[in-house]
């Protein structure tokens, strides 16, 4: 065998002495890297109440909440598990607040969180959930004030309830969370989970409607997630939203307004959403998969505007965001559209909507914002958002799209963003009244016909079956996304373009026929039955029907 030159040798020395210099450097570089941005954000996911935590329907794991807050707070669990409920986990353990009480959240400086806060506004051992009032404070932001979760999941006709907030990054690694219980009697304070998560930077400025000589800045705002839909789209569930941001999104249909709701258009199954430029955390793909437009008779579609219609707290101003994403033409000045918010001109004639002229071809998303402020006048307490074909530049195609919605409430000056309670309507509350008396009513005769112990056993039973059944009063088993929408037709001014109407849709005819259909949707939606079956086919039963989806103030 012949030995190496020594030059070979000492050549191959060099290059093993090159690669584990270069290996060390990169290891190195990795590790000042990592400790120069510092850890990354992480979430939680508390199920309060509960000694250990959880995992819920979706397989998403909880976490109790005991090391998080200081003091003895007593814990509840639900006596009743709502039809809507899939999961134990959260909702059916509790947090109970007799006095001010604080929870240290971990987070990261510099960082965006979505807080969660979610109710379920049942029966706890030795509670009345009616007394139930309280405020809720986080990082110095007034989410919640005089709150009553029973009132609001009744008045919404949902069983539990989930208010999400978009925190502005923070100088501070904990986030405080103060739950103070109203200053009434037997007041107390409750809450069923918590989630705690780190989001990109997803708000910035723009124009607000109406004022072009106005912006907005939301970059460093606090705001509450109203609305959140997949127009067109099926239900998309928290695992399976884009850049693990865990939101939860609804069908757009309860809340169009117009005699005409359009076509759903969907994707081919080889359709592609490329995001370029734009994170894909802005909304998912099932998103930008699906469109209402409103459909391919160009002299109908003139005739009327695809609308949705939206209740809102008062003295706030809203960022409404609509999201586009064309998977069906491709040139420019193809579909041109007039978009209004609040019979306010957003986007119209030489800047009107052109989902190509925005993105440069098909299956590319983009989002556009949209601020505006809704005032403090009767029928004032409402989003509208109109889109109709826009003509000045004499486009291929009268129609108008749109993929997805949302909406956010900013927090005012005094860093609030607490509403009020909603009213029940008076006709909602005697048709309460009146079906627990039947009930009361029918049952007892029932169990006045017994006698001895099996009597006063049986007595028993009753009661609790009659307790359950005027707790659950049709419809109120359902959870929605949000407020459901006000029907009846805006008192301001259309703009000009936005007043096109299909034909006979003035007439008394075609209003009815408008909310019978709505109506009839939403008892479809909400598990009531058709119009003869609500409250046994009585004649005020659709004005009562009216009065649950439509509840007085907020």
């Amino acid at each position: 065998m012949h030995a190496l030159p020594v030059h070979c040798s000492s050549a191959m020395h060099a290059n093993i002495y090159f690669l584990f210099s270069l290996a060390c450097f990169t290891l190195l570089f990795n590790a000042l890297y990592v400790s120069g941005i510092g850890p990354q954000p992480q979430g939680l996911s508390l199920n309060c109440g509960s000694e250990n935590g959880g995992t819920d329907g979706d397989g998403r794991k909880w976490e109790s909440d005991v090391k998080y807050i200081t003091g003895n707070h007593p814990h509840a669990r639900a006596q009743y598990q709502d039809s809507s409920i899939a999961s134990e986990v959260p909702y059916m353990d509790a947090r109970i607040f007799t006095s001010e009480a604080t929870y240290s959240l971990p987070i990261t400086e510099k960082t965006r969180y979505w807080l969660r806060l979610s109710f379920y506004p049942s029966e706890y051992s030795g509670l009345n959930i009616s007394d139930s009032y309280f405020s809720v404070v986080a990082g110095g932001i007034t989410l919640l004030n005089n709150f009553s979760a029973s009132i609001t999941a009744q008045a919404l006709t949902q069983a539990y309830l989930i208010k999400e907030y978009s925190l502005a990054p923070m100088n501070s690694q904990i986030l405080n969370v103060t739950f103070k219980p109203a200053d009434k009697p037997e007041a107390f304070a409750f809450i069923n989970a918590i989630e705690l998560v780190p989001i990109p930077d997803i708000f910035g400025s723009g124009t607000m409607v109406g004022f072009s000589d106005q912006t907005f800045d939301a970059t460093d705002g606090n705001l509450q997630t109203m609305y959140r839909l997949n127009v067109a789209g099926q239900y998309i569930s928290p695992t399976k939203d884009s850049g693990n941001l865990t939101r939860t999104w609804y069908n757009d249909a309860p809340y169009l307004f117009s005699a005409a709701t359009g076509v759903n258009l969907q994707s081919n199954e080889r359709f592609e959403v490329r995001y370029g430029e734009l994170a894909e955390s802005v909304a998912p793909p099932d998103v930008y998969r699906t469109a209402r437009s409103m459909g391919y008779n160009k002299d109908l579609n003139m005739k009327f505007n695809l609308t949705w219609l939206f209740q809102a707290d008062a003295n706030f101003t809203y960022v409404v965001r609509l999201h586009f994403c064309e998977f069906q033409l491709s040139k420019v000045n193809q579909k041109v559209f007039n978009v209004y918010i609040n019979n306010q001109t957003a986007q119209a004639d030489t800047n009107a909507a052109d989902i190509i002229g925005w993105t440069g071809e098909k299956g590319v998303p983009t989002y556009k914002d949209y601020a505006v402020f809704v005032k403090d006048r009767e029928g004032d307490e409402e989003i509208r958002v109109d889109l109709h074909p826009s003509t000045y530049s004499k486009p291929e195609f009268y129609d108008a799209s749109l993929n997805g919605i949302e909406i956010f409430k900013m927090s005012d000056r005094n860093n609030n963003l607490a509403g009020h309670n909603p009213v029940l309507s008076e006709m909602l509350a005697n048709h309460m009244a009146k079906a627990s008396r039947k009930a009361f009513k029918t049952d007892s005769k029932a169990v006045m016909g017994t006698v001895g112990g099996f009597g006063a056993l049986l007595f028993a039973v009753v009661c609790v079956a009659v307790y359950q059944r005027t707790r659950r009063i049709p419809g109120f088993d359902s959870h929605t996304s949000t407020w459901l929408p006000v029907y009846g037709n805006s008192h301001t001014d259309n703009p000009e373009g936005s007043n096109h109407r299909s034909q006979g849709e003035e007439s008394e005819t075609s209003e009815e026929s408008i909310r019978n259909r709505n109506l009839e949707m939403h008892r479809n939606n909400l598990s009531l039955g058709s119009i003869s079956e609500v409250s046994g086919g009585s004649e005020d039963s659709g004005d009562i029907f009216s009065q649950i989806v439509n509840p007085k103030g907020r």
